[in-house]
């Protein structure tokens, strides 16, 4: 009997703290950004997987000469091939999620949302196909770093964008503690659907618009912002370094996250125009609060 479930395609890379991400830029930068996903955790002291989801199956000798270019030949066997159930891998992504607590901010699902305190900004998100839960390092580095600016900046005075806006999370966090209109953007479509519901089920609608964009270039129209998001991999920040730091009204921060500890300098440097205010390292990864004087 076949199931008639929808599938996705996933290759998963294992290796050190330096070849793992060459592999994640590479693959990332060989693909069309609407045809895959990327993921990269650390799974024990010094070990980096890399995850990979395609809605079609790849070619896995081209993906094995892409790790091959990326970290060396020896570490081509290194890559795994498997399939899932997209319905099954989002019921198991979010089966038994715990809340995180990120400052003001607790990111959680339905099942706990009458356990959120009256004093802290609750979160709720509901994976569904897109990436971001709260949980890992760079959305927890993005959430403290705005927690830090609430302390400082009146509510209602911000425009902020949120790109690469996954489920939603940042969006909804700035919409909820700043009252801020919010730009949040991305180029898959299906996170651009479960982060409107996410807005939706957050109530923040009518703050949030939520859009599909294909890069920096199209958005250089709705500029300048008071803040931005940026959590994205080393690769596209240092490619949108320069349409991103012309987006930063003066005065205004962008927030530079999903790069390792390794990265940050050359993502500082990347971002010359700018002055570095705060650094916050979780979990072996980065995040970046930069300043446009």
């Amino acid at each position: 009997m076949t199931s008639d479930k929808p599938s996705l395609s996933v290759a998963v890379f294992e290796g050190g703290e330096q070849p793992a991400p060459r592999v994640a830029d590479l693959i990332a930068e060989s693909f069309a950004e609407d045809q895959i996903a990327v993921s990269i955790v650390e799974t024990g002291p010094g070990v980096w997987r890399v995850t990979v989801y395609f809605e079609v199956a790849p070619d896995e000798k081209m993906l094995r000469a892409l790790v091959g270019a990326a970290a060396g030949d020896e570490q081509t066997e290194a890559l795994r091939f498997e399939s899932v159930a997209a319905k099954d891998w989002v019921a198991e992504s979010l089966a038994g999620l715990q809340p995180v607590s990120s400052g003001r901010f607790i990111v959680h699902g339905a099942h706990d949302r009458a356990k959120i305190p009256a004093n802290r900004v609750g979160i709720e998100i509901e994976a569904a196909l897109a990436f971001g839960t709260g949980h890992h390092g760079t959305t927890r580095g993005c959430l403290l770093a705005l927690d830090g600016i609430c302390k400082i900046t009146r509510k209602g005075r911000l425009r902020v964008l949120d790109l690469g806006t996954g489920t939603g999370v940042l969006a909804i966090a700035a919409a909820r503690s700043l009252r801020a209109r919010v730009l949040a953007t991305d180029i898959d479509g299906v996170s651009v659907r479960a982060a409107r519901e996410n807005m939706r089920l957050n109530r923040v609608s009518s703050y949030v618009e939520v859009i599909k964009a294909d890069g920096v270039a199209s958005l250089r129209r709705r500029g300048p912002f008071d803040l931005i998001f940026a959590n994205i991999l080393l690769r596209p920040l240092q490619r949108f370094a320069t349409p991103l730091t012309k987006l930063v009204a003066p005065g205004g921060c962008i927030i530079l996250s999903g790069i390792l500890k390794s990265q940050a300098n050359a993502t500082i440097a990347a971002y010359h125009g700018l002055v570095l205010e705060r650094r916050i390292d979780i979990e072996g990864w980065t995040t970046l609060i930069m300043k446009k004087r």
